[in-house]
C-alpha cells in the first residue's frame, strides 16, 4: 500500500482495469459499466487516503468533454430546427424536473451542495455533471479549503448511489416496463414503423442483408450487341445498367462509350439484378464467371456536405440522382457523429452525416461530387483539437453575475461549447480538424475514467459517513429522479407531441444519455428504430445536463 501511495499513477491504472472489470457484472438485465466500476473501486482505494494531484483531474476532464462536443457538435446544430426541437422539448423537460427535484431535495432535508449536485449527476446518470459540479464547487467564495474539499467529495459519493439506482430503474422503466404501459410488443411495433418508413412490409432490418443482394453483375456473350457501341448498348438498357469490363480474346478493354462491340467479346454489366438480366436480351447469351473479368464492387464512405442533399429524405435523394439506379449504386449505413442510423428511404440528412455507399466504381466516381466529399481516415488534427481545448478553457473562465448569482460554464461547460462549435465547423466541409470517431470515442472515455477515478480517490474518506447519514435518501432520490422526468416527458411526447411509440421510448432513454437504456431497448426491440429518437435528445441532453451542475451549485451556494 506504501508503493501505491508513492505511486498514485498505479493507483489510478489499477482503479481503471479493476473498475472496468467490475463494470461487467450484471445485476438482472442491467450491466454496471465500466465508469460506475470505476468510481466503486477508486472509493473503496480512496479510504486508504490515497490522493492524485487536482491538474491531472482538470486536464482529462478537459480531454472528455471537449471530445464529447466535438462528436455531437454536428447533431446538436442540425437538430435546431422544428423535428429536432419538437423532440427537443423532452431533453428540457429533463433539465427542468432534475433541477427542481435536486433543489427541492436540498430545501426539505438541508443537504449540503455537494450530496445535492451528486444526486442531480447520479440519478440523471450524466457523469459529466460530476465535472462541471466540482469544478463549480471549487470557486465558490466564503468556503475553506476543507469545506470545499469534503462538498467535492460528497458529489462522487452521492453520484455513485444514485447512479447504480439511476442507472438500473432507467434500463428496466425503458426496456421492460413502458412497453407494457403503451400497450405494444416492442419488436413488432419497431418492424412495423419500419417497414412504413421504407414502404415496403418486407423491408430488412439495418442489421439485415438479402439473399439475392439488389446490385449484382453478370457477363455475357456479345452477339445481339455486334456493332454497338458501350454508349448505345447503356442507353439501350434505359440507362439502368453499366458496362464495367470487356474481354476481347485475351485482353481486357476499357469501356469507352465510343468503344464498339463485336461478336464474341466478353461483357461485364453490373446494376439491379432485374435490370442486369432484361439485358441480355440485348447483348446475348449470358456465360459463367470470366476469370480476370470480374471486378468487385466498390464501397465509399462520403460525408454529406453538399447543400442540395441536406434536409432530404433517403428516398428523395435517390430520386433526385438517377446514378443511384442507373448505377445500382445504394445506401447501405448512415452514421451521424457516433450513431448508427437506419438507411430507410425516411431518413433525413444532415451536414456531416457519412453515408455508405456500395456499387459500382464508375458509378460512385460520378455520385462523389454531387453528395459531398470522400470521408479520408486521416491521422487527428491536433493543431485543431489543442487550439479547441484551450479557446474552452479561456471561455470557461468568464463570470456573469445574475443578482448575486455568480454564474460560470468553468473548464468543463467551456470546453463543452467549443468541443459543440468546431464538431459542427469540421462537419461543413471535413477537410481539416480530422479527429476519427474512434480516436474521439477513446479520448472521451479515458478522459472520463481517469477524471472518474481522480474524483473517487480524493472523495473515499468522506463516502462511508455521508452514506450512513442519509441512508435510504439516496437511493429513493436516483429512482425519482428518473421515473418522475420519464413520466412527464411519456405523458407530452405521447399526448401533446404526437410521438411514434417506439421512437418516445428510445427518445426518453436519450433524454437521459443513457447508453445502457438504449442498448437494452435494441435488443428487446431487435430493431434500431428507437435509436432515431435516442439520437436527437441524447444530443441535446449532452449539451444541457452537464450545465445543470453549475446552475444547482451557483443558485444553493448564493
Amino acid at each position: 500500500m506504501g508503493l501505491i501511495r508513492d505511486h498514485p499513477e498505479l493507483a489510478l491504472f489499477l482503479c481503471i482495469a479493476a473498475g472496468y472489470l467490475v463494470g461487467k457484472l450484471h445485476i438482472g438485465p442491467v450491466k454496471l459499466g465500466g465508469i460506475c466500476g470505476t468510481l466503486i473501486v477508486s472509493l473503496l482505494l480512496g479510504t486508504r487516503h490515497i490522493s492524485v494531484s487536482d491538474d491531472v483531474k482538470t486536464v482529462f476532464f478537459a480531454v472528455f468533454i471537449f471530445a464529447l462536443g466535438y462528436m455531437a457538435g454536428p447533431q446538436f446544430f442540425a437538430n435546431l430546427n422544428r423535428r429536432g426541437l419538437r423532440y427537443g422539448v423532452l431533453s428540457l423537460i429533463e433539465l427542468v424536473c432534475v433541477l427542481a427535484i435536486a433543489f427541492t431535495l436540498a430545501k426539505l432535508f438541508d443537504l449540503d451542495i455537494g450530496t445535492a449536485s451528486g444526486i442531480l449527476a447520479g440519478a440523471a446518470t450524466e457523469s459529466a455533471v460530476v465535472g462541471t459540479a466540482t469544478e463549480s464547487i471549487g470557486k465558490l467564495s466564503g468556503l475553506s479549503a476543507a469545506q470545499i474539499s469534503e462538498y467535492q467529495g460528497h458529489v462522487a459519493t452521492a453520484y455513485t448511489v444514485c447512479y447504480l439506482f439511476g442507472l438500473i430503474t432507467i434500463v428496466l422503466f425503458t426496456s421492460q416496463i413502458l412497453p407494457i404501459v403503451l400497450r405494444i410488443n416492442l419488436r413488432d411495433a419497431s418492424r412495423e414503423l419500419w417497414a412504413r418508413m421504407r414502404g415496403d412490409e418486407n423491408a430488412l432490418e439495418s442489421d439485415e442483408r438479402e439473399a439475392l443482394p439488389t446490385t449484382v453483375g453478370r457477363t455475357y456473350l456479345v452477339t445481339d450487341a455486334d456493332g454497338l457501341t458501350v454508349g448505345e448498348l447503356e442507353r439501350a438498357t434505359g440507362g439502368r445498367v453499366t458496362v464495367e469490363r470487356i474481354k476481347r480474346g485475351s485482353r481486357i478493354l476499357t469501356p469507352e462509350p465510343d468503344l464498339r462491340l463485336t461478336l464474341s467479346d466478353l461483357v461485364l454489366v453490373v446494376g439491379r439484378r432485374a435490370n442486369t438480366i432484361d439485358a441480355g436480351r440485348h447483348i446475348g447469351p449470358e456465360t459463367p464467371a470470366v476469370p480476370g473479368l470480374d471486378t468487385p464492387l466498390a464501397t465509399r464512405q462520403i460525408s454529406v456536405t453538399e447543400k442540395s442533399s441536406v434536409g432530404r429524405t433517403l428516398d428523395e435523394l435517390q430520386r433526385a440522382h438517377p446514378e443511384f439506379v442507373r448505377d445500382g449504386v445504394y445506401v447501405t449505413d448512415v452514421v451521424r457523429g457516433d450513431q448508427d442510423l437506419p438507411a430507410a428511404p425516411d431518413t433525413v440528412l444532415r451536414r456531416g452525416d457519412v453515408l455508405t455507399l456500395v456499387g459500382a466504381r464508375s458509378g460512385l466516381d460520378r455520385l462523389t461530387s454531387k453528395l459531398g466529399s470522400v470521408v479520408q481516415n486521416s491521422s487527428a488534427d491536433f493543431v485543431y483539437i489543442g487550439l479547441g481545448i484551450a479557446l474552452g478553457a479561456l471561455l470557461g473562465q468568464v463570470v456573469i453575475t445574475l443578482g448575486d448569482i455568480p454564474l460560470s460554464l468553468g473548464t468543463g461547460g467551456g470546453c463543452l461549447v467549443s468541443g459543440l462549435v468546431l464538431g459542427w465547423f469540421r462537419s461543413r466541409s471535413q477537410t481539416f480538424g480530422a479527429f476519427p470517431p474512434q480516436a474521439a470515442s477513446t479520448l472521451k472515455d479515458l478522459g472520463l475514467a481517469v477524471f472518474i477515478a481522480c474524483t473517487g480517490l480524493t472523495s473515499g474518506p468522506q463516502a462511508w459517513p455521508l452514506i450512513k447519514q442519509y441512508g435510504v435518501l439516496l437511493p429513493l432520490a436516483g429512482i425519482g429522479m428518473v421515473l418522475i422526468p420519464a413520466c412527464v416527458s411519456l405523458f407530452v411526447g405521447l399526448r401533446l407531441l404526437g410521438l411514434e411509440k417506439p421512437l418516445l421510448i428510445g427518445a426518453i432513454a436519450g433524454q437521459q444519455c443513457s447508453t445502457p437504456a438504449i442498448t437494452s431497448i435494441t435488443q428487446v426491440a431487435q430493431s434500431s428504430v428507437p435509436l432515431i429518437g435516442y439520437t436527437i435528445t441524447y444530443t441535446l441532453s449532452n449539451f444541457l445536463l452537464p450545465l445543470t451542475g453549475p446552475i444547482l451549485v451557483g443558485v444553493l451556494g448564493s
